[in-house]
Order: structure tokens, then C-alpha cells, then sequence
């Protein structure tokens, strides 16, 4: 199986939000599964000399874009065992920034269709393409409605995975045929319009073979006028063909055991030891006072609405009548900052808000943080709580989204496994009382070291999401499950084991009884035949020709008899293998198996081998198309 992942970031390349962290991570935890991916994201004039200088030209050529003829330069470099490849044009992407710009319908409209173009042209060809977000909204578009006219395109599939549902990519309907150079009737048809506008998310769900948002509960909320923005109708339309796939963390990249960014570093067994220690150089750096018993507060978020500042803002000011310090790192909307700014100048030595993005400080906040605060009002996903967990910050979270799907509410009385601290309202009280719960069990010791402990081993890798998308590309793609087999061997020592087990039993008692009665029948059979005749040539005497039928006769009682014990034998092991085919089956009714659920056939196998000479076990299909299968294009619409 090859996956080739396309988007508008990736890190450790460029990176403005979560999205770029998905791309740095997934692929790799593909890879480590057998899945041979690539990566392709545009040639920014941001990304680093680092990276620039290791890349190689691998292509060039022109894309037509209506009536322009844009040139197109691939560049590549592999990092971690992955290829990378840069789609390079100096007009579209050598600029101070990632988005917003008027002509940003035509650059990322480029972008998907110069990686639809190199393709022939680079030593990759992908079974799924999976693109993501609006900036690469318009690749199914093209890929179906144009590329697919080539015979090197049919079969390809598109998996597109939605972010953030509030930013649609939408542009003037005017756009269609002067920049993207697709006929009208797209528009008309509904495929790439929504509200009378170009809309390059819902041209994405459209085009796609399938669809996944980040979290589960992410799926659901936006077939809802409040999480859908706008899109919610067509979301529910596509019911049949989405679903939701948790993100993960990368635990490498974040382990406050080797972080380079902390003074202190520590791990799960020493982290009540080594981790006041970080707080207190916490509280140094940032002119706190430098007190372990007073609780930290942290949020580092950008400072939106949605981010549920709001909330936080209308009851900081009472928050603060607790003993507690108060960390904000983040950029955003000034009335909030200024807000926050007025905050810390009121309670000097207990706020600082630090009104810039620095990564080292973020590590050392999440390192010296006792609660992480994250009340907000939508969330496909979020990944700061997953950080803050890792680090040993106790989350509280508002449960929607993806945060609901990975902080569990820890109750003392109800949940002792829980992971952090949850409410269900976007209530700003709620949000408060949460926290001084919160403060309550950090006052008890014993308690608070469960739920630090539960927080920190939970697992949030990105091996389980890779798996779940590993299974959704067989799935697309159309590769058949492998198959497993049981070995005769196996059957045979199961069968003796049951064979031990059940006998003596009146059940096995009446099913030996059974057949020796069934043999004691056809050796009567044989004793009432007709004696075979011997030849008079072959008789040396009288008394030998009636001698004859006599041994033959006591020959067939012999027979019978051999037969008979055979048979009991035979009927013990017959009895045997069909109780292992029988709790094979049951089992696989209720149990729980691995990511391919295959008990079922594993039941099959066991039944066939228990009732007929088991063939030899089946080589496993390895994952991945099979050459030459054509996949019929379905209707785009």
C-alpha cells in the first residue's frame, strides 16, 4: 500500500498550527506499520537553509491554470526514512507568510494540480491520495473531473481528512472558469458551491472516496448548525462515507524525559520528585513567586473566541481570589491581550502573560504547570492537552471534540482511572467550579498523585490512529483482508487436550456406546455375506475347499474387531475437534479481537479443520493493491 499525504504544512518544515504536527507524525507511524508513504507540501520561502539545501530537483514543467501556464519545479529530500517533495514556484510561495492573500483560491488550486501533474514523473506512485483541509480541498476535483481521462490515474483513491471545519476556503463564484478552469456546471451542480459561492472544503467532501475528521465526536458535532458552519446538511449527507480517527502525539518529539527544553527533566516513576523542581525554575523565569505548594495555572492558546476565552476571561478576576499563579502564553485578538496584560499588572507576582509563540517556553510552561486550562468552544481535536498530559498537567477541559474523546473526568468517588477534569456547558461558572475542584484534589496528596499518574500514562501515541487508518486505506483501496489459517497440528493438540478433559463424562460415554453399537452392526453385516469361492484349481484337497469359508468368516470377526477399537478412538478425536470448532465459533461471538477482526474466519478455519484433512496453511496476503486490479471511477456527483 503507498499513501501519498498532501497539504498546505508539514512539520518540522513549516508549521503554523496542528495540522503541520499530523503531517510530521502520521506518515512516520505509516511507515513503521508497512504502509510506504510520501509527503508533498509547497516550497515556502519560510522553510529553513537546514532543509533547502538537502532538497534535489527531481522535475520540472508547466501547469495550465485557465488560461495561465504556470511553471512548476518538484524538489525532494527524505527525512526520517520518508520522501518529501516541495512543489516550487517562486510567484505563489516565496512570501513572508503561509495564507492569507487575495489570489490564495489560485495558489493552492496550483498546488493540487502541479502534485496531480508530477506524479508520472517521480518514482511514487500512490494506491490513496490523502489530502487535507481546504487548501487541498480542489485535488478530487481535478483528479476526477480531469487526470482520470489518463489511463495512469484510474484506480487512484482520495481520502480527505477535515481539520477545522470553520475555514472553508471560500472564494467568488467568478473564480471558476478565469482561475480554476473547470467548467460551470460544478457550480450549478452543487459540487464545489455552497451558500453561491466556490467552496474548496465542500469540493473536497465531494471528490472524496472517503472522509475523516480527527476525533470521533468531531464527526457527529458538525452535522450540527452550531459546529457545522453552514456545511452541516451536506455533512449529514455524506453520513455513509465518514468518520472520525483521533489524532495522536508524537511521544518522541514530546517526552519531558529528554525535552532539551526544560532545566529539569523526568519521567513517570520520579515525577513527584523532579517535577516541583521545573515549577520552581518556572516561577524563577517568570518572576513568579517561587512557592511548589501554590498550584499553577497554565494556557498557552491563541487568544480567540473559540478558544473559549470568553469564559475564562469573564472569571479570572474571582479565579484569582484563590491562592493560585496564573501562566498565558499565546497570540491572538488584542481586546483579549490587553485584558489579560490588566490581569497581570493587578496581581503582580502571581500573573504573567507573555503575548508572543515561543516553543522552549511552552515545554518549561507544560513542564511547571499543575492545571491545564482549555475551555473551549469547539475543538476537532486539539493537541495541547495531549502535550500537557505528557508533561504531567492536570487538563480541564470543556468535552467537545477531540477533547472529549481523549480527557477522561477524573471523580474521586466515581472515576479514580480518570486523566484530567471535564464540564459539558460552554458556561463560564462551570469552568470555574471545575477548577477549584481541580484545586481540592491538588490539596490531597495522595489523590492528586493518582490523577497526575493516570494523566501521564495515558495513551495518546500515534500507533492506534495509525492502525485505524491503515485499516481505512485497505478498506478504499479494496484489498482483501488476509487471511489466517490453523494448522492441523494446532487442531490435533487442542482436540487431545479436550479429549481428556471430556473423557468419562456421560456425554462421551453415550457417543462411544453409539458407534460401537454402529460397529457391532456392520460386523454383523460382514459375518451374514456370502463367503467368497475358491477356484477347484486352486484347492489341494476336499477338506481344505470346506475349510475355507470358515477362516475367511474368522478372518472378517477379526477385522471388525480392529475396526471397532479404531473407531472409538476415532469417534473420541471426532468429538474433540468438533468442541474446539464449536468454542471457536462461540468465541467468536463476544470476544474482542485485534485491529482486523478477523475471529470469524479464524472460526471457519478451526470448523474446517476439525471435520475434513486441513490444507496447509496459506501464505498471508501482504497489504497492498493487487497489480493490474482496475477500480471503476465512481460518479463525482
Amino acid at each position: 500500500m503507498k499513501v501519498l499525504f498532501v497539504a498546505s504544512e508539514a512539520a518540522p518544515f513549516i508549521k503554523t498550527g496542528g495540522l503541520a504536527d499530523v503531517m510530521g507524525a502520521l506518515p512516520k507511524a505509516l511507515q513503521a506499520l508497512g504502509v510506504e508513504t510520501a509527503l508533498v507540501i509547497p516550497n515556502y520561502e519560510g522553510i529553513s537553509e537546514e532543509y533547502k539545501s538537502r532538497m534535489e530537483t527531481v522535475y520540472t514543467g508547466t501547469v495550465d491554470l485557465s488560461w495561465r501556464n504556470q511553471y512548476m519545479g518538484v524538489q525532494k529530500l527524505v527525512a526520517d526514512g520518508i520522501p518529501v517533495y516541495f512543489i516550487d514556484n517562486e510567484y505563489y510561495f516565496k512570501r513572508e507568510k503561509l495564507y492569507g492573500f487575495d489570489d490564495d483560491a489560485e495558489r493552492f488550486a496550483f498546488f493540487v494540480k502541479a502534485t496531480l501533474a508530477m506524479l508520472p514523473h517521480i518514482d511514487f506512485r500512490p494506491d490513496v491520495i490523502h489530502s487535507n483541509d481546504w487548501h487541498t480541498g480542489m485535488l478530487g476535483a481535478y483528479l476526477k473531473e480531469d487526470f482520470m481521462q489518463d489511463p495512469f490515474y484510474q484506480g487512484l483513491k482520495n481520502i480527505y481528512t477535515i481539520h477545522n471545519l470553520k475555514y472553508q476556503g471560500v472564494f467568488g463564484r467568478e473564480i471558476v472558469e478565469n482561475v480554476l478552469g473547470m467548467p460551470l456546471r460544478l457550480l450549478y451542480n452543487g459540487n464545489i458551491e455552497n451558500g453561491g459561492n466556490v467552496n474548496f472544503m465542500k469540493a473536497g467532501m465531494c471528490y472524496a472516496d472517503y472522509i475523516t475528521t480527527v476525533s470521533s465526536t468531531y464527526a457527529e458535532e458538525i452535522t450540527y448548525p452550531y459546529f457545522g458552519e453552514g456545511l452541516e446538511d451536506y455533512v449529514a449527507l455524506c453520513a455513509g462515507k465518514i468518520s472520525g480517527i483521533l489524532n495522536g502525539l508524537d511521544d518522541k518529539e514530546y517526552d519531558p524525559e529528554t525535552d532539551q527544553n526544560l532545566p529539569v527533566c523526568f519521567n513517570g516513576t520520579n515525577v513527584f520528585i523532579k517535577k516541583p523542581l521545573a515549577k520552581e525554575e518556572l516561577q524563577r523565569e517568570l518572576g513568579l513567586t517561587v512557592d511548589r505548594e501554590i498550584p499553577v495555572l497554565a494556557m498557552i492558546t491563541r487568544l480567540v473566541e473559540a478558544k473559549g476565552l470568553d469564559l475564562f476571561t469573564y472569571i479570572m478576576d474571582e479565579l484569582m481570589e484563590e491562592q493560585v499563579q496564573l501562566v498565558v502564553v499565546g497570540t491572538g485578538d488584542e481586546a483579549y491581550a490587553n485584558a489579560l496584560r490588566e490581569l497581570a499588572w493587578t496581581h503582580p507576582g502571581n500573573v504573567s502573560v507573555n503575548i508572543l509563540f515561543d516553543e522552549g517556553l511552552a515545554r518549561r510552561v507544560y513542564a511547571g504547570a499543575d492545571l491545564f486550562i482549555m475551555p473551549s468552544r469547539y475543538e476537532a481535536c486539539g493537541l495541547s492537552q495531549m502535550i500537557a498530559m505528557r508533561y504531567g498537567a492536570v487538563p480541564v477541559v470543556r468535552a467537545t471534540g477531540g477533547l472529549k474523546d481523549s480527557v477522561k473526568n477524573f471523580d474521586k468517588y466515581t472515576a479514580v482511572d480518570g486523566n484530567g477534569l471535564s464540564f459539558e456547558n460552554f458556561n463560564a461558572h462551570e469552568l470555574l467550579f471545575t477548577i477549584k475542584r481541580g484545586l481540592t484534589y491538588f490539596a490531597d496528596k495522595p489523590l492528586w498523585e493518582k490523577l497526575v499518574l493516570n494523566a501521564m500514562q495515558s495513551d495518546n501515541s500515534w500507533t492506534r490512529s495509525a492502525r485505524a487508518y491503515a485499516d481505512l486505506y485497505d478498506k478504499v483501496a479494496g484489498v482483501p483482508e488476509p487471511a489466517e489459517t490453523v494448522s492441523e497440528e494446532q487442531v490435533e493438540a487442542t482436540a487431545e487436550e479436550i479429549l481428556k478433559a471430556v473423557e468419562g463424562t456421560p456425554e462421551a460415554e453415550a457417543g462411544l456406546q453409539a458407534a460401537a453399537q454402529e460397529n457391532e452392526a456392520e460386523v454383523n453385516n460382514i459375518t451374514k455375506a456370502e463367503p467368497e469361492t475358491v477356484p477347484a484349481e486352486e484347492t489341494h484337497s476336499g477338506a481344505a475347499e470346506e475349510a475355507e469359508p470358515v477362516k475367511k468368516k474368522t478372518a472378517a470377526k477379526k477385522a471388525a474387531t480392529k475396526k471397532t477399537t479404531a473407531k472409538k478412538a476415532a469417534t473420541k478425536k471426532s468429538a474433540a475437534k468438533k468442541n474446539v470448532a464449536g468454542d471457536a465459533e462461540e468465541g467468536a461471538e463476544t470476544k474482542k479481537v485485534s485491529t482486523r477482526k478477523r475471529a470469524a474466519k479464524k472460526s471457519a478455519a478451526v470448523t474446517d479443520a476439525a471435520s475434513v484433512e486441513t490444507p496447509a496453511p496459506a501464505e498471508p496476503k501482504k497489504r497492498g493493491r493487487k497489480p493490474g486490479t482496475k477500480i471503476k471511477k465512481k460518479d463525482a456527483e
